[in-house]
């Protein structure tokens, strides 16, 4: 990347979180550019979101993951966008949700719409949803309780906007597509490596854990299709024989774990499917049931050595409680298996509940529901697995974790070098957009078609979505108000 310096001359911008910006260019409160729109009538038009990751998108281009919300038959009360047009989600304005519309369509009748008078329309889109502008957007919102701030218009209007001169608007905007594509060439990279290297490990778990150490092994028939033969000495077991009395336990169903009676604060923590995804008892902000409810939820605790892994949502992850677990329960998306370790270790067996072994034929086959992929306590108990003795399932686990440590640190060096790619174009658009550096001669390729846009609006969104089962929150509009 070109090293970028800042512009020769500035002047005080009267701001105190700007400073200084380069002297050419204005400073106007984005009032003065901007003009409050509310038509309605044209519900023919195509219906549009505002989503934090992506600004203003066709609704028809979201999963049905995406978006659950309720959309009204009569579309006849929803606002008119017209193309170029500012829409801002007025009740997550704060996190960022708003945006420049790429078309015409409607929105819903809660959502502020604007013409907005400025030269490049795409440089105001760049700076507004930049992240020094959306801390703006959360002073200007206020409301009882975070997660329910409006955004008051008057205050909005106050929000000061600096403006280059137009031709320079434009140059902006091109630079920074041009390092966008770069940035986003070097991220796709990386993940493409995170992806060969997560298949090597799952591979050499698959063959450790199906024919063990041995390559010169006698093999012997499974009679289980998806496991094949394995080594003659191997049995062949049902989860429910290698666990202790009462050795499966489902969460509470429906109304017994009270969402609304969690806390940071209690005595008992409540385990979710995050948990599992990050293999940690701790998430920094954990939920807690207070003491009182202790003796109604004791069928729930777990202990150390338990197995807990979803079974709904997210199929194929288990973690190993340690052994120094506090009073701890499972919530209604986990089970938990208590394995009898004089038959099974229980690290062997969460290998064995992985996506890479038993689950994988589970959950792409057997798991499919109408809403949520899940799995019932009798395909898990019901299911095969391959059993070498003790002293070979400790051995294994060795071998897994020496192999697995240069595949791992190879992995976590790569996500660190995500985490810095997306710190850098943060950074980088932050100070491009308010003056800090200059990119007025720095030269950027006619035409740039070996990426094309569309194709990396959702890398950082999906990778998100990756690390956490509760991570992929889409700020469309909320059911309340699509039926405004």
């Amino acid at each position: 990347m070109t090293e970028l310096k800042p512009y020769p001359a500035y002047k005080d911008s009267g701001v105190p979180w700007l400073g200084q910006v380069p002297e050419r260019w204005d400073i106007r409160s984005l009032g003065s550019i901007t003009s409050t729109i509310s038509h309605h009538g044209r519900p023919d038009l195509p219906l549009l979101s505002v989503v934090r990751e992506k600004g203003v998108i066709p609704r028809s281009t979201m999963s049905d993951e995406e978006n659950h919300n309720f959309v009204p038959d009569d579309l006849s009360n929803y606002k008119i966008v017209r193309e170029g047009n500012l829409v801002v989600n007025k009740m997550k304005a704060w996190q960022g949700s708003l945006g420049i519309a790429p078309m015409d369509g409607i929105v819903s009748p809660a959502y502020f719409v604007f013409d907005i008078r400025i030269g490049d329309r795409q440089f105001a889109q760049t700076l507004l949803r930049s992240k020094v502008y959306i801390p703006f957007f959360a002073q200007a919102s206020d409301g009882v309780r975070i997660g329910q701030w409006e955004l008051s218009v008057v205050g909005m209007k106050r929000i000061p906007m600096v403006v280059p001169p137009t031709p320079e608007q434009v140059g902006i905007v091109r630079y920074l597509d041009h390092a966008d594509r770069k940035v986003w060439h070097a991220i796709r990279a990386r993940q493409q490596l995170i992806k060969l290297l997560t298949e090597q490990k799952q591979a050499i778990i698959q063959r450790a854990v199906t024919r063990g150490l041995d390559p010169n092994v006698r093999l012997k028939p499974s009679g289980v299709a998806w496991l094949g033969d394995v080594p003659e000495h191997w049995e062949i077991r049902k989860v429910k024989y290698v666990l202790q009395p009462d050795g499966y336990r489902a969460g509470p169903f429906g109304s017994a774990l009270i969402t609304s009676q969690l806390n940071s604060s209690g005595t008992i923590r409540v385990l979710s499917p995050e948990h599992v995804a990050r293999a940690s008892m701790s998430l920094g902000i954990d939920l807690f049931l207070p003491e009182a409810r202790e003796r109604e939820m004791s069928q729930f605790l777990v202990k150390g050595r338990d197995i807990v892994f979803p079974i709904v949502g997210t199929l194929g992850r288990a973690m190993v409680v340690p052994r120094s677990v506090g009073k701890t329960i499972i919530n209604q998306r986990l089970a938990r298996l208590r394995p009898d370790e004089t038959r099974v270790n229980s690290d062997y067996l969460a290998l064995l509940m992985s996506k890479v072994t038993l689950y994988q034929e589970l959950d792409r086959v057997e798991c499919k529901g109408s809403i949520l992929d899940h799995i019932t306590k009798e395909r898990i108990l019901e299911r095969p697995l391959p059993l070498p003795p003790l002293l070979e399932q400790m051995a294994i686990l060795n071998e897994l974790e020496s192999a697995g440590l240069s595949v791992d640190k190879a992995i976590d060096a790569a996500h660190r070098e995500i985490d810095l790619l997306r710190e850098y174009r943060t950074r980088l658009i932050a100070d491009v957009v308010t003056g800090k550096l200059d990119v007025r001669d720095v030269p950027v390729p006619d035409d740039e078609t070996d990426v094309l846009p569309e194709e990396l609006e959702g890398i950082d969104e999906r990778d998100a979505m990756d690390q956490s089962d509760n991570a992929a929150e889409t700020d469309s509009e909320s059911s309340t108000e699509e039926s405004a």
